[in-house]
């Protein structure tokens, strides 16, 4: 090995070995971090935030603009909407109307609240009579805190309640927005892999080594994120992400390195030396695909969408926790368990050697690439042909879960009032001109296509600023009401300087901005990855050609959430509920958008977990190519020695990501299916199929490296040797530029 191979062997090594050795000290070191790091989250609280604001758009000028010329209360979180039913007869009753105007009364009285207004005023019921809000604005609070703020303000309709009314809150966030609560999901993707585990070892014991380790890492790192929470806005979706990532990660890495081990400890080696062996040899692997996933997430920052950058290096807490787990907690519990590790063997399981079906495949392959080659990619042209299909837009309440009272209040709004009052624009003017200026502007608003209402124009106490509210004739989820949004905005009026906020001018706005930056995110992790494993093999064909294969596998991603969600093909079957009056078939076909940002984050997640699975596999390649020096033999060795493992990991990923689509949240299930169809495709065609013919086709060009080149590359490895002592491999030749 050259000096940085052994380097980073010899320290792997080293330390797998100390913790072997010291297995008690470093288990009780883990087990009270993760204890300590929950345990302070949940009794100092673990504060979330749901800002998506985006600084430097027309929105966020907006936003600015009404905060400062009309105060903090009419910010988005310091309004809350009550959405008043009569199932009995028309509000404007005796009975119904005293209890709504006691109701209101009631609201005016609680701390924090400046304005109440009434349903009784013009606009505030619908022409059926039957439906009706009331608007409740608050300031002097913390207007973050609009799920507590709502509760608050609905406590406080009990008039109308014992009256016989239906009161329902509705608030301006989107589902994406909800704080989304960790559930049975968890639960059933830890269920699932353990049966993967016992599946794969036979043992028991062995498998719940992975599980075990898992859960301690996805516990020390929701326990700072939590805690980072009170120093940093963490969005809400940080921990579902972590969760998701961590879980799937943290068993992956874990189980690795003990499939290594067991293999050592088969050939008669101590229990410590197969440990300090098998981390010195697998935990440059683990480390480097960690690495990749990281690096692929922190990307996210140049997505010029603050959300998303906070989003993408929180949730790469989870995979740091995961490898600083799986090289030292692992190897602890390893040298505690010695060769108990394979006791409590289930009958029937484990006794195949892990080479016997892949090697098999790989000696296939070999023998016909062309025909493996040109089947894989037809395979993969269909599996992604749906993306061409992908819808992107937002979600509102309209795709939330049957029987929330948000969704209740949407479906209600919408019935009395149009679609678009779920998501009325808000027009903040600065006024440069006379009052004819402000008349001028309400009228263009108001010649606007797709414009249902605008209201009457309110000035702030100075009289430079004023504020017009927009109802569209379209729900906040339909591309048509972006549209609305950038005509008012392309409107030119003298003496007014006008700008559009609301939620579904934000979430124009982030669209436009993803769409912007995606190309720039995809180029620098494709590039950074190339650049990683140019480093860690010192062949460029192999580095370009791995990162070109994972963009395939988000091929089949994004086919199959087109497939389920654009299309509507099963969208009812992952639980996405249609509107109650929906047939049958609308119910199974039901279309659903996705939001703008899930797409480049699931890049960002699949990019860096396919390249776990590629470190893996050109690892095992290379090392059987530096022993004999024939390619195709080595593919097919390679395949064969890792290929039980990587299915093995892979459905564990597959089962963790499908549990999640449980979920009610759509952000959730959007997730679950990318992930698990991405993975599912790339552990199977992509590494069993795709990647063997190419290199195989290849030949000695996968390892080709130009003398100029290999000079200036430094000296990094992620093979590792698993005896730092034994004498150099023959080395890869390297060869000129004509070669």
């Amino acid at each position: 090995m050259n000096g940085g191979q052994r380097a980073m062997s010899r320290f792997l090594g080293r330390l797998g070995g100390w913790c072997a050795r010291h297995g008690r000290l470093v288990l009780t070191l883990w087990v009270i971090a993760a204890a300590a790091l929950m345990g302070g989250s949940i009794v100092l609280g673990s504060p979330v935030s749901n800002d998506a604001s985006i600084p430097g758009t027309d929105a966020q000028r907006a936003h600015d603009l009404m905060r400062d010329g009309f105060g903090p209360g009419y910010d988005q979180g310091g309004t809350v909407q009550l959405v008043i039913y009569s199932p009995y007869g028309p509000l404007t009753e005796d009975r119904p109307k005293q209890a709504v105007e006691r109701t209101v009364a009631d609201l005016r009285t609680l701390p924090h609240v400046v304005q109440v207004d009434s349903p009784y005023r013009r606009g505030g019921i619908a022409s059926n009579l039957r439906i009706g809000l009331v608007t409740v604005r608050m300031e002097g609070h913390d207007s973050t805190k609009l799920a507590e703020n709502t509760q608050v303000l609905s406590a406080a309709a009990e008039p109308a309640r014992q009256a016989g009314l239906e009161v329902v809150p509705a608030d301006s966030s989107t589902p994406a927005d909800k704080e989304i609560k960790t559930g049975p999901s968890e639960i059933i993707g830890v269920v699932c892999a353990l049966l993967v585990l016992i599946f794969a070892f036979g043992t028991l014991t062995a498998a719940l080594v992975p599980i075990f380790t898992a859960l301690v890492s996805v516990a020390s790192g929701l326990g700072v994120i939590g805690l980072l929470g009170h120093v940093v806005d963490v969005p809400k979706q940080a921990g579902i992400m972590a969760t998701m990532i961590g879980l799937g990660v943290g068993i992956d890495y874990a189980l690795f390195l003990l499939s290594r081990h067991r293999r050592l400890l088969a050939t008669g080696l101590p229990v410590q030396e197969a440990v300090r062996r098998a981390v010195a040899s697998s935990g440059g692997a683990v480390v480097f695909a960690g690495g990749t996933v990281i690096i692929a997430l922190s990307a996210l920052m140049l997505g010029g969408f603050p959300l998303l950058r906070t989003l993408g290096w929180i949730t790469g807490i989870s995979v740091v926790s995961a490898v600083l787990t799986a090289v030292t907690l692992v190897p602890a519990q390893l040298g505690l368990l010695g060769h108990r590790v394979n006791t409590l063997k289930v009958p029937f399981l484990g006794r195949r050697p892990e080479s016997s079906g892949w090697g098999g495949l790989g000696a296939w392959v070999a023998r016909r690439p062309w025909t493996v080659l040109v089947g894989s990619v037809l395979v993969l042209a269909t599996l992604a042909a749906p993306a061409l299909a992908l819808q992107l837009g937002s979600l509102d309440e309209g795709y939330g879960a049957k029987g929330e009272p948000s969704r209740r209040a949407y479906e209600l709004m919408a019935s009395g009032f149009g679609p678009g009052i779920n998501g009325p624009l808000t027009v903040v003017a600065k006024v440069t001109g006379s009052d004819a200026a402000v008349d001028r502007l309400s009228n263009a608003i108001e010649a606007v296509d797709g414009v249902a209402n605008v209201s009457e124009a309110k000035k702030n106490d100075s009289g430079d600023a004023v504020m017009i509210q927009v109802v569209p004739e379209y729900a906040p989820s339909d591309a048509r009401a972006a549209e609305v949004v950038r005509e008012i905005r392309q409107l030119n009026v003298d003496g007014v300087q006008a700008h559009v906020g609301g939620e579904v001018a934000g979430l124009t706005d982030a669209a436009d901005r993803m769409a912007e930056r995606t190309p720039l995110v995809i180029g620098v992790v494709v590039l950074l990855s190339a650049l990683l494993l140019l480093f860690a093999f010192r062949a460029p064909i192999v580095a370009i050609k791995a990162a070109l294969m994972n963009l395939v596998s988000l091929g089949a991603a994004f086919g199959a959430l087109a497939l389920v969600f654009s299309i509507g093909l099963g969208s009812g079957l992952v639980g996405m509920d249609a509107p109650a009056n929906s047939s049958y078939l609308q119910t199974i076909f039901f279309s659903v958008p996705i939001e703008s940002y899930v797409p480049l984050m699931l890049f960002a997640v699949l990019f860096g977990l396919s390249m776990d699975y590629e470190v893996f596999l050109l690892t095992a390649v290379r090392q059987a190519y530096l022993k004999h020096g024939d390619n195709a033999r080595s593919v097919a060795e390679g395949l064969g020695s890792t290929g039980r493992v990587i299915t093995s990991a892979a459905l564990i990923m597959v089962a963790v990501f499908t549990a999640f689509i449980a979920y009610p949240d759509p952000m959730v299930k959007t997730f679950g299916v990318g992930l698990a169809a991405a993975i599912a495709v790339d552990a199977t065609i992509i590494r069993g199929f795709l990647v063997p013919a190419t290199m195989v086709l290849l030949g000695r060009w996968n390892w080709w490296c130009p003398r100029w080149l290999d000079r200036l590359l430094p000296n990094l490895s992620v093979e590792g040797h698993e005896d730092e002592d034994a004498p150099a491999r023959p080395p890869v030749p390297v060869m000129s530029g004509q070669s």
